[in-house]
């Protein structure tokens, strides 16, 4: 972590509480909430929408932080701690092993059964170095509706195996929201085989809609692999104008989380206009927002490309 002082602060607060507090049985009293604990926003609604009434979740990474080098609050080691049920993303979105997701869950003696990641059905797809050798994992998978059925599901299964009294309200829910999830599924594919083909082509700042991009036919184009301290240097907006110049793109899309001064760069050297609404990648937004929802995020972004690549 970046301040290992604070790591072994919250570390050790970890260790008084794991040691004064008791941890009950799941089964012992139906009527208790199951205590999940999620580790980024999206991971939280799904969880909301199949756990429903019978769950009481805590999540770690807010909206507006990034999930890659989150430091845990000493809230959230007691929440993990006491969780009967914890999801994670995967596809190195917390960190892999080393990272600060499974540092808390080493730290506080959560056990592996009660540890669930989300992504183990999906196939990893690579970012490439400087080098221009593919070796980071891109954990952006869950932009991708058809990764969303996945860790729906798993996640289904993940709560009837933990709380097995309930199963048939987690079948229920779940059912509903796949169901949904299938539906947009089909949205996706049917707007963008809808989009004239010379102008399906993604251009955004991050290369975070690669899984999306490949699975439903769209070409990528994007400034930076993943963020850096690096982003939107002089070499990688260059490439980019000279792709777009070659590619004749239609429209460029801005993330709604990252620094627009790059692609408006970009869009001034090339005369590329810039989509007038942002595009949504790491996160869903605060309650009330237009994209509060796993749900609202897919169907917003397939309409802004449909909308914008259709022009």
């Amino acid at each position: 972590m970046r301040n290992i002082y604070k790591w072994f602060f919250v570390s050790s607060l970890a260790l008084l509480i794991l040691s004064a507090c008791g941890k009950d049985d799941v089964s012992s009293n139906k009527n208790d909430k199951l205590k999940v604990v999620t580790s980024f926003t999206i991971i939280e609604d799904i969880a909301r929408e199949i756990g429903g009434d019978d769950v009481e979740i805590h999540n770690l990474v807010p909206t507006g932080t990034d999930p890659h080098e989150y430091e845990p609050l000493p809230e959230d080691i007691k929440k993990a701690t006491d969780a009967d049920i914890l999801f994670y993303n995967g596809l190195n979105l917390e960190g892999g092993k080393s990272g600060w997701f499974f540092k808390m869950i080493d730290t506080i003696g959560q056990k592996d059964e009660n540890v669930f990641n989300l992504t183990e059905r999906v196939e990893p797809m690579y970012l490439a170095g400087e080098d221009g050798k593919e070796e980071e994992i891109n954990p952006h998978a869950f932009i991708n509706p058809a990764v969303g059925i996945k860790m729906a599901e798993d996640m289904r299964d993940a709560f009837k195996k933990v709380d097995a009294s309930r199963k048939d309200h987690y079948d229920k829910r779940a059912e509903a929201y796949i169901k949904r999830l299938k539906e947009i599924d089909k949205e996706y594919e049917e707007k963008i085989n809808s989009i004239p083909e010379e102008n399906r082509i993604l251009v955004t700042s991050e290369r975070a809609f690669q899984y999306m991009a490949s699975h439903y036919g769209l070409k990528e184009a994007f400034i930076w692999e993943i963020d850096t301290e690096e982003n939107g240097s002089p070499k990688q907006i260059k490439n980019l104008i000279n792709f777009i110049k070659e590619h004749n793109v239609p429209v460029l899309f801005i993330e709604s989380n990252v620094d627009r001064r790059p692609m408006e760069t970009v869009s001034k050297e090339t005369g590329v206009p810039i989509s007038e609404k942002p595009i949504y990648s790491d996160e869903i937004g605060q309650p009330g927002d237009e994209v509060d929802t796993y749900i609202k995020y897919l169907t917003y972004n397939i309409n802004l490309i449909h909308d914008e690549l259709s022009k």
